[in-house]
């Protein structure tokens, strides 16, 4: 029913959980850096392109006077070359001077028009590097472009016959930089995919019958400790019952001979006394033995019968002259193992208190909610430094963390050599 109630709990839901989450930033992840990858990739290929076409094809069949704007040349050289410039996803040729004039373009109305060239433009002329970026179809030589998704342009110095260094530019469509990312990007991700989902499908039987197996583990052993539980409950109640009906029935029964015998008329006086001094001590024998039988096997131990078991752990107490005060309220409808753990940390709790504390009062308080068990054990006895207990390995300190650590809940002692002792402990109901 927990695992209904709470699915995520479950080692499968949570590997699951996980992979799609892995799943998820590593798709992401591989299509940006893949995208980027292939985007370089393509403007690499651009560049190529542009040098290509720069050097193999443009500069080799430039006729004299097309610098100079030669209405001949211009046409010769549209003739002779543009077919072979406009391959592929090319969609503009521009050849610029170095004051911004295009002394040629596949656009006609460019020829002879001047424009400021950028700085960019400026170093490819001076260093004949070949540069490319995304163009500004706002600018007013890239009015005719007719690329709505955007143009690739990419720059290379070449020179005329006459020796003086231009600038050739030419544009790609960004749809088919964008499709070459595409390309290279997919198969990326489809491996990407494929390893993380076979990894899903590998991964989720075999965390399945891990935690099958270690569910039936768990299960084995909570019935092992179960079953050691029974059977320590079981010895306590042999033990108890045994000392109950055979040693302390025995010394009841000589206390009452006892204190009969010291009745009779014909007893000497010395010898009276003798005998009723014997009757106090098996008396005071028989309550210590009584205690032990509770410590052993405590009476009643649920949420109903919790104080009456609190009121005999503070009978030593008693005997010992303090005085005692014990409160219950609010745990109505506990759990038994709850009520177990409050009442054995108040016993070892008022143990020490009895023999370590020289306390005159002593205050034992259980208080609960919905969710929560409280136990207060005070007394106005001489105290003692904890942290200076712990380091010197004190046993009680030690054996109160265990039993409070192995019940699930959460004890802290505040004390101080002085002002008495004062254990908490804390506890969920479930």
């Amino acid at each position: 029913m927990k695992a209904l109630r709470r699915p995520w709990t479950n080692p499968l839901v949570q590997f699951g959980a996980a992979s799609l989450l892995l799943f998820a930033i590593t798709w992401w992840a591989t299509g940006v850096f893949s995208q980027r990858a292939a985007r370089s990739e393509a403007v690499t290929d651009a560049r190529v392109t542009t040098e290509l076409l720069a050097h193999s094809v443009a500069e080799p069949e430039m006729p004299a006077g097309l610098v100079e704007g030669d209405p001949g040349a211009i046409d010769r050289f549209d003739r002779h070359v543009l077919s072979r410039l406009s391959v592929g996803d090319v969609r503009r040729i521009k050849i610029w001077r170095g004051d911004g004039t295009i002394v040629y373009s596949d656009e006609t109305q460019l020829i002879g028009k001047r424009f400021r060239l950028d700085d960019e433009q400026l170093s490819v002329l001076h260093s004949g590097a070949t540069e490319g970026g995304l163009s500004d179809l706002r600018r007013r030589e890239n009015r005719f472009e007719p690329e709505q998704g955007g143009l690739l342009e990419v720059y290379s110095r070449i020179e005329s016959p006459e020796g003086q260094p231009l600038l050739f530019e030419a544009y790609y469509s960004v749809a088919t930089v964008k499709q070459r990312s595409a390309d290279v990007s997919g198969p990326f991700r489809r491996i990407t995919g494929g390893a993380l989902a076979a990894v899903l499908l590998v991964g989720l039987p075999l965390i399945g019958l891990l935690t099958l197996r270690l569910t039936r583990a768990s299960r084995a052993r909570e019935r092992l400790m179960r079953r050691a539980s029974d059977a320590s409950e079981a010895e306590r109640r042999r033990i108890a019952r045994d000392l109950h009906d055979g040693v302390v029935q025995e010394l009841a029964g000589t206390a009452f001979a006892l204190s009969g015998s010291a009745r009779e008329e014909s007893v000497a006086p010395g010898v009276r006394q003798e005998l009723l001094r014997s009757t106090d001590s098996l008396r005071r024998s028989l309550r210590q033995l009584r205690s032990l039988l509770v410590e052993i096997h405590p009476p009643g131990l649920d949420a109903a019968g919790l104080p009456a078991a609190l009121e005999d752990l503070t009978a030593p107490a008693v005997s010992a002259g303090m005085e005692t005060s014990v409160r219950v309220s609010g745990i109505e409808g506990a759990p038994d193992h709850v009520v177990t753990l409050v009442w054995r940390v108040a016993q070892e709790a008022i143990r020490n208190a009895v023999r370590h504390a020289r306390a005159s009062h002593l205050t034992v308080a259980v208080y609960g909610d919905d969710r929560k068990v409280w136990l207060s054990v005070q007394d106005d006895g001489r105290g003692f430094d904890p942290e200076a207990a712990a380091r010197d390995g004190s046993y009680g300190l030690r054996g109160l963390q265990s039993l409070v650590d192995d019940g699930g809940g959460e004890v802290r002692v505040d004390s101080a050599p002085g002002t008495g002792t004062t254990v908490r402990m804390v506890v969920e109901r479930s």
